[in-house]
């Protein structure tokens, strides 16, 4: 049988049979009867056709995000799933994982506002926000974002004290990782930082010694404060105590002298009136009265000739053993009385020497 003939198990059937690629293209217009011969153009089309149609579909997975550059030149940004553009030299797609999350660990030596020195580990969590910008908005997003990081976290170190930054740290991260984000925008990276932590803090090997040294100091110093304020909360409400007692009695001793005074000095008047009025019975009643209170603070010796003898000690201790006295009978304590006005002042003066 002949190769070419109809039925026949010919070369041409096992090379383009039926349900093959050549008998698709045979009943395709314009390829009808090339195959046989070996033409190769509806091969090449058929090729050309295929990448073309593979070259204009592009498939985004949920991760990524596709920029798309139109003769090299940003033009839009594909989405996730399937998408089309124009054929290469046209336009080409870069893909970026926008969700995938990069960290960024470092360990530095910061200055207080104290002025000490310690060792900040820093931890920083970021992804890709917008693709465009982390493309073409700075040449190196990551080595900036790690620069720019240590910036914002020794400005905030740098303002705080040592004990803040070694005991709490959470408000410095939140503070941190806000001027990170804004130094990021301000860059144009891109980025989106996601956490910002400060794990540990300490202070470096080289100055540990000294660091023990400031903080004994300093705890000394805050017992020697603590120790001030107590004896100050015990000593000053005593003195103010004693401050207020003082004050009392002196007042009370001034309201009792003037009262004391006033007394006096009324009685003294009213004792004029009454030696105006009767000067013997007043003359009588003031030495008697005034021997009375003489007789009540001296002992008493009663003499051989039933006189009675006074002693009046000499240096007025009180209860002291009486020294050399003067006897004072009864001629002297009690002289004659006269009606005249010498014998009145003679006797003021002797009630004034026995009162002394």
């Amino acid at each position: 049988m002949a190769w070419n003939k109809p039925g026949g198990s010919s070369g041409s059937n096992n090379r383009g049979g039926n349900g093959g690629l050549g008998d698709l293209l045979n009943r395709l217009p314009g390829f009808g009867g090339g195959m046989t011969e070996g033409s190769m153009l509806r091969w090449v089309l058929v090729a050309f056709g295929l990448w073309l149609a593979f070259n204009c579909f592009v498939l985004v997975t949920e991760q990524q995000r596709g920029v798309v550059l139109r003769f090299g030149q940003f033009d839009r940004v594909m989405q996730p799933g399937p998408n089309l553009k124009l054929p290469w030299p046209v336009e080409r797609v870069i893909k970026v994982n926008a969700t995938q999350i990069k960290t960024f660990n470092d360990t530095v030596p910061i200055l207080t506002r104290d002025e000490n020195i310690v060792s900040v580990e820093i931890n920083v969590q970021y992804r890709v926000g917008d693709a465009k910008l982390y493309l073409f908005g700075s040449r190196n997003g990551d080595a900036v974002l790690a620069e720019a990081t240590l910036s914002a976290v020794r400005e905030q170190v740098g303002k705080s004290d040592l004990d803040t930054v070694l005991s709490a740290r959470s408000a410095l991260s939140v503070s941190s990782k806000q001027r990170l984000q804004e130094a990021m925008e301000r860059y144009k990276t891109g980025l989106v930082i996601t956490e910002l932590n400060l794990p540990n803090a300490r202070p470096p090997e080289e100055v540990k010694p000294a660091f023990d040294d400031v903080n004994s100091a300093q705890q000394d110093k805050d017992r020697a404060k603590n120790e001030a304020e107590a004896y100050a909360s015990k000593i000053v409400p005593e003195a103010r105590g004693q401050a207020a007692r003082v004050r009392t009695v002196a007042e009370g001793y001034k309201t009792a002298s003037i009262a004391r005074a006033t007394g006096d000095a009324e009685r003294f008047t009213l004792l004029v009136q009454q030696y105006k009025a009767a000067p013997e019975v007043t003359r009588k009643r003031l030495w008697l009265e005034t021997l009375q209170q003489v007789m009540a603070h001296n002992r008493k010796v009663v003499g051989g000739d039933s006189r009675q003898l006074i002693y009046v000690p000499m240096d007025g201790a009180k209860g002291s053993m009486p020294g050399p006295a003067t006897a004072i009978v009864p001629d002297l304590v009690s002289p004659t009385v006269n009606a005249t006005e010498d014998s009145v002042r003679s006797g003021r003066k002797g009630r004034e020497e026995v009162i002394r």
